[in-house]
């Protein structure tokens, strides 16, 4: 009797087991199947996005200008080129999605504004004339082989996490001027370049851009260098440097630039004087130590626009790109083209 009701046991126990085992193995198989289906990701692989639809702007027509050729690319992988040559990879993720929105409201104002100065194209290459840009190949031979993925793909999440964005003033893109370090506080266009200037561009001031190395450098020249420098802009040039005027600044802009400044019988503005000496900025003090002339220097470039270091440095601060931008540029959008 005991062994009957021992197999009886035994045979309910069985019931009970056998389906919880085939649920373990079901799940167990479903869970590898689903682990196969799902995409491996990694740090060096290119984050992917949905792809933004530009319609008349999907591409863009780019002169290289050392060699003429026009090359037709997308948008976006045109930025690419803008974004790597433009700013430090090194910078934070959330300046360089800034410098990605100023680089493409600059392209479409260039293109939208074309007045054939291209012929055929739509931008060039020479960042004294566009923006800068460089190829995927050449960027890549100026990083280190274990980095390069990683760096690219960190531009590439700039550019299209802000895919179709860009910067607008009453409805319209605005003309993104952008530069190195601002010193501490922006110029205004006028300043730099005449004109009526822009209502979105002001003096704005950032603090943290003095940890860079942008942000400060000299230029000594000797008393005879400074002459020749001059004479060969303004041949009337004479100076005595025995007076103690003999170099002198007369005006500052507001953002703490020098205006003007006056050497011997000429009178310079800060922005011919940067171009005359090989100067960063016009922010700048100068001073004769016998005869050497000391430019001790204030920031890199013209001034006017977003500061990268200071984007940089704003966003160390916990700034997104927008609050960069909006920083850098009074009373503007961000909106779809």
């Amino acid at each position: 009797m005991r062994k009957i009701l021992l197999y009886l046991f035994l045979i309910v126990l069985c019931a009970f087991l056998i389906p919880i085992l085939f649920t373990i193995q079901f799940a167990t198989a479903n869970a590898d199947v689903a682990n196969l289906d799902s995409p491996i990701t990694t740090e060096t692989e290119t984050p992917q996005f949905e792809p933004y639809d530009y319609k008349e702007y999907a591409t863009i027509k780019l002169l290289h200008h050392k060699t003429g050729e026009i090359e037709e690319l997308g948008i976006d992988e045109y930025l690419y080129g803008v974004v790597s040559a433009e700013m430090p990879v090194d910078f934070e993720l959330e300046a360089l999605k800034a410098q990605a929105l100023v680089a493409r409201t600059y392209t479409l104002y260039k293109v939208k504004g074309n007045n054939g100065k291209h012929v055929d194209a739509d931008i060039c290459d020479d960042s004294e004339c566009c923006q800068a840009w460089i190829s995927k190949e050449d960027r890549f031979a100026k990083w280190d082989a274990n980095v390069q993925e990683e760096n690219w793909n960190k531009i590439v999440n700039a550019v299209n996490s802000t895919a179709g964005k860009i910067i607008t003033y009453n409805g319209e893109p605005i003309n993104a001027f952008f530069h190195s370090n601002s010193g501490g506080s922006t110029e205004i266009p006028l300043n730099v370049w005449g004109g009526s200037g822009y209502p979105y561009l002001q003096v704005v001031e950032t603090a943290g851009e003095d940890a860079y190395s942008q942000y400060s450098s000299e230029v000594e020249l000797t008393t005879s260098e400074l002459i020749e420098k001059i004479k060969a802009v303004h041949t009337e040039f004479q100076i005595d440097f025995t007076q103690a005027d003999a170099i002198q600044i007369l005006e500052y802009t507001d953002s703490g630039r020098i205006k003007t400044i006056k050497f011997g019988n000429v009178n310079l503005s800060g922005v011919e004087a940067r171009t005359i000496f090989g100067l960063r900025s016009a922010n700048f003090k100068v001073e004769q130590i016998g005869d050497k002339i000391k430019f001790t220097v204030i920031g890199y470039g013209h001034g006017v626009g977003m500061s990268q270091t200071g984007a940089d440095a704003l966003a160390k601060q916990g700034s997104n790109c927008e609050d960069i931008i909006k920083h850098f540029y009074i009373g503007v959008e961000i909106a779809n083209i």
